[in-house]
């Protein structure tokens, strides 16, 4: 038997607001929402276990929990119109909300399956949108993983996991510092690339087909000298027209399709 929640004013709905809202509630508590069915499943999929269930009154639930592959000790809550709209992030949605437990994000937590694996490397990355278009760029390649330097935005932030469209609980994913990284990809003896101008060659011209690391900066500042000291090679997309850079997500996902290329000739 589920209950029902129709007062904004109830405790719970409260924190649900704040952890909607504010970074620190996530951190502190270790849950986050997930908004809609498929980014539901893609969280389950990524072995995210689910607290709570949130629906609204105007859906069906039986239609909507068959289609999700829940735990018997996640809590069902319906939610009254105006309290689900409260806590709903998107316009239109399927009126389904999940309350979810998040997972570590540490170096040590990724697990390559192959000797030579292809990570996608994120440094000081602000805007939520780059990041989930970046994530969407590494599902896309099944690369191994995407490792955010020096993260300035919480990976569970609503607009991650929007533009992600749920990328972001299926792809193995770090969170460290410019130095940890570097200390972690040269024990594993990780090949850098960085895009960068300075000494750089096309990005043609290297071999994607060892364990590398591609390394995207801000489209602000580049890549900190930290990195840049510590590449294996700067490489750069030749620019034919009037500028002299692209969007970091268009750049990163040009320079994944031809590592992925490389290894499959």
């Amino acid at each position: 038997m589920h209950k029902k929640i129709e007062s904004l004013q109830n405790p719970l709905i409260k924190q649900l607001i704040k952890l909607k809202d504010k970074s620190r509630e996530r951190k502190k508590t270790g849950l986050f929402l997930i908004e809609g069915a498929r980014e539901i499943s893609l969280a389950l999929m990524g072995n995210y276990s689910l607290k709570t269930i949130l629906l609204s009154e105007e859906v069906d639930l039986s239609s909507q929990l068959q289609s999700l592959d829940i735990s018997s000790d996640t809590e069902i809550i319906e939610l009254s119109k105006e309290v689900y709209k409260k806590l709903a992030y998107r316009e239109s949605t399927e009126g389904l909300i999940a309350v979810a437990y998040s997972l570590p994000l540490d170096l040590n937590t990724l697990k390559f399956s192959t000797k030579n694996p292809l990570i996608l490397i994120a440094e000081a990355p602000e805007k939520p949108g780059n990041i989930g278009a970046l994530l969407r760029t590494a599902d896309a390649a099944n690369i191994d993983a995407v490792i955010i330097a020096n993260p300035k935005t919480d990976l569970y932030n609503q607009n991650v996991v929007r533009s992600s469209v749920g990328c972001v609980f299926t792809t193995q994913i770090a969170m460290a510092s410019t130095g940890e990284i570097l200390s972690f990809l040269k024990e594993k003896g990780i090949a850098i690339y960085g895009a960068a101008l300075t000494a750089s060659v096309p990005y043609t011209e290297v071999d994607f087909k060892q364990a590398s690391a591609i390394v995207m900066g801000t489209e602000a500042t580049g890549l900190s000298d930290e990195f840049l000291a510590n590449t294996t090679q700067n490489i750069i997309i030749p620019m034919r027209g009037k500028i002299d850079s692209m969007n970091v997500s268009v750049s990163a996902a040009i320079l994944i399709f031809e590592a992925t290329r490389q290894r499959n000739l």
